[in-house]
């Protein structure tokens, strides 16, 4: 940015030399040339008649060098104002009409603010071009998620209307259309919930509270679901360490974490919660002995409706880890991962803590 006010303060001193050159230039000639017809070689005298003479001569020059001035300035202009303004004013109509592939190349003997607004006009476009493909995949994928448990619910409910059917499949295909049923629901829910936070719809309401608390109310919560697995839980939890934030959001981010933990671990597993601070930050730490994540996969990871696993995909919609991702850029937080296939993963998130004294 201040090498660019510098290329702009160098490109205006430029043009102001060349101006008053040119001005000092004109009424210099004029002047020469009223002088030299005044006084030629024979020393004629200041008569009326003589100052007449050279000032009729002197009004012609200068008018002529007048228009050969203005012709200069409009070629001028032509060149480096109209000339890329009617190419960023095409660029803006063809973006207008869709075409989001527009780009501007930057000009040359152009005013340097032109070539800063063509930059800006390109990056902006590109920008356009990503918010679109993003819309496009989203609305593909959410219309492809909703079909899924949309027809299973439509197949199974065909089915429970067979007369003949004994009362173990009628409970089995009524268990199927309850699980497709919540497996929708959740996925409008956090749709709205996902839509809501990167609308900034929804605010952080501060509060102080307890960190490792919250983390232990929330891990209990899934406590049918470790045991169901026969998996084990190992907990290094901090005394004391205390957050200001929304813990609303922020049990969102631990349910996520523990659900996906459980999820991806084989049954007689372990699931590990760690909570220290470190440089004024309290660090969660949410670990399984899963399958892990390749660096492909880890890539992509909190990609809204990326499923890495898709042998898992019936158990979700892709959308957990996105919405832990924007709760802990909303908070001001950082989460990362780490992970080796075979081995498992660790989720880890930093928020600040209070320091209390």
């Amino acid at each position: 940015m201040k090498q660019e006010k510098n290329r702009k303060r160098v490109a205006f001193l430029q043009l102001f030399c060349i101006f008053f050159l040119l001005i000092a230039f004109v009424l210099t000639s004029s002047m020469a040339l009223f002088m030299t017809y005044l006084h030629d070689a024979t020393h004629i005298d200041f008569t009326a008649k003589n100052i007449g003479a050279a000032a009729t001569v002197t009004f012609g020059n200068v008018f002529m060098l007048s228009l050969v001035c203005a012709a200069v300035d409009l070629l001028r202009r032509r060149l480096t104002v109209e000339r890329p303004v009617k190419r960023i004013i095409d660029g803006a109509q063809k973006v207008m009409d869709g075409d989001l592939s527009t780009r501007i190349a930057p000009l040359r003997g152009v005013e340097p603010g032109f070539n800063v607004i063509i930059d800006y006009f390109n990056r902006m476009v590109q920008e356009l071009s990503g918010m679109e493909t993003l819309r496009t995949d989203f609305i593909a994928n959410v219309s492809h998620e909703l079909k899924t448990p949309l027809a299973v619910i439509q197949n199974y409910g065909t089915m429970l209307q067979q007369p003949n059917l004994s009362e173990e499949d009628r409970r089995d295909y009524a268990r199927t259309v309850t699980n497709a049923s919540q497996r929708l629901a959740s996925l409008i829910t956090n749709i709205l919930k996902l839509n809501k936070l990167e609308n900034q719809q929804i605010y952080p309401k501060k509060e102080r509270f307890d960190l490792g608390e919250q983390l232990c109310e929330c891990l209990l919560g899934f406590e049918n679901a470790w045991e169901a697995k026969n998996l084990e839980i190992e907990t290094d939890i901090e005394d004391g360490v205390t957050v200001e934030s929304d813990p609303e959001l922020l049990s969102l981010v631990w349910n996520n974490l523990f659900s996906n933990a459980i999820k991806f671990t084989e049954e007689g597993g372990t699931i590990g919660l760690k909570l220290h601070t470190e440089n004024g930050q309290a660090v969660v730490e949410v670990s399984d002995t899963g399958r892990g994540i390749s660096p492909e996969v880890g890539a992509h990871i909190f990609e809204k409706f990326y499923q890495g696993d898709s042998s898992h995909a019936t158990q979700g919609n892709g959308l957990g880890l996105a919405l832990v991702k924007r709760v802990v850029d909303i908070i001001d937080g950082e989460i990362s991962v780490s992970s080796e296939l075979g081995k498992g993963s660790t989720f880890t998130v930093r928020i600040k803590a209070v320091c209390e004294n």
